[in-house]
């Protein structure tokens, strides 16, 4: 953002929220009107189907003034982590598509997914898993990962982002820097994991390499990674973010936080602290993804930060300019008519036939939806 804009906006700009319930609070809308928001995100409790999920969305995205369009997200995986049942595209697992191999399949699956997601009037979906699937106990990875092998993720990881981005979406992949191998969920508590420089270079490290370029965004991991950064979550660490991603591994493309409300920050950390400390160690966006008091907390903490430390303050507006820059690059054009037409394409169904022979292949069910990404 240029230096003209205010503190507050590009503090707002950063922020990506969700809230409870199917209709968006009016303070939430009064930060959109105001510049100071850059995004949000939807969950299966705001919409149960993909008209209602079009009509919040529509209500969200009208207030936003020019220039500043907001970022619109959603996890839509596939299996056990989809927002959005029929008449929706429904993916099984990753798992699955690594089993099946036709990385023609994957990408025409994803292209056709962006396809309805834009007609709703999103601009991202959180996806694809560039974690490596190496932990039978990971609580939280497990079939939403492509497959046990670096290889084999960044093959059908590529895939599937490519075919969201040629669909009209935005992709975003997702832990960094690799949340496969961990044996607790960050939603509950701060994984660590002690490898050694050379296994994480081979394994967690490679699928987000090859990110680099490709992949637009990249979301971090609550993960400790003992021979990175001692002590220090990915998402806080400036080693990691910074000096590991953007300096060694050269990815230039937008970095967003996890949920700042898990407990793997919120507990120790505090989320408007996790938040600042988030952007000083290089991320560009924030998700806060269901308590709009924490938001405006986080939003508040950003500003007071950059107004006392000026090199946070250029630190927060690099971030904001490359938010926006990416949003720019997306134009959904939601419409009823658009929609229908993707709901009802032909193509869906057939997709669906070929995705359930790969779903009964890998034997992977899906498991009960979660609320964080």
């Amino acid at each position: 953002m240029s230096g003209r804009a205010s503190v507050r906006s590009c503090a707002g700009q950063v922020l990506v929220a969700g809230f409870p319930g199917v209709a968006p609070p009016e303070a939430l809308l009064a930060a959109v009107r105001r510049g100071e928001l850059g995004g949000i995100i939807l969950f299966r409790r705001n919409a149960e189907t993909p008209v209602q999920a079009a009509e919040l969305i529509e209500r969200c995205t009208s207030q936003a003034p020019g220039g500043f369009p907001l970022l619109v997200a959603v996890d839509q995986e596939g299996g056990r982590v989809a927002r959005f049942d029929a008449p929706m595209l429904r993916l099984p697992p990753m798992r699955a598509l690594g089993l099946i191999g036709d990385l023609a399949l994957t990408a025409r699956a994803a292209r056709m997914l962006a396809r309805q997601l834009a007609a709703m009037g999103f601009t991202m979906n959180m996806a694809p898993v560039l974690d490596v699937d190496t932990n039978p106990e990971n609580p939280i990875i497990g079939d939403r990962s492509f497959g046990s092998t670096a290889e084999l993720v960044i093959s059908q990881a590529a895939a599937f982002s490519d075919g969201l981005l040629s669909g009209g979406l935005l992709s975003c992949g997702k832990h960094f820097p690799g949340h496969g191998d961990t044996d607790e969920d960050s939603h509950l508590a701060l994984p660590r994991l002690g490898h050694p420089r050379q296994r994480l270079d081979a394994i967690e490290l490679a699928p987000f390499r090859a990110a680099a370029g490709r992949i637009p965004a990249l979301m971090t991991a609550h993960v400790v990674f003992e021979e990175l950064d001692p002590g220090i979550p990915a998402t806080l660490s400036r080693r990691v973010i910074t000096g590991l991603l953007r300096q060694e591994l050269g990815y230039d493309g937008l970095v967003i936080s996890d949920d700042l409300e898990m407990k793997a920050v919120s507990e120790r950390w505090g989320i408007a602290n996790a938040g600042v400390g988030a952007i000083d160690a290089g991320c560009d966006l924030l998700l806060i993804c269901s308590s709009v008091d924490d938001c405006f907390a986080t939003h508040a903490a950003l500003v007071r930060r950059a107004e006392e430390d000026p090199v946070f303050e250029a630190r927060l507006r690099d971030a904001a300019r490359r938010g926006l820059e990416l949003r720019r690059r997306v134009s959904p054009r939601p419409s009823p008519k658009a929609l229908q037409v993707a709901l009802e394409d032909p193509e869906v169904r057939i997709i669906e036939e070929l995705m359930a022979a790969a779903e009964e292949k890998s034997g992977s069910g899906s498991e009960e939806d979660r609320d964080a990404c």
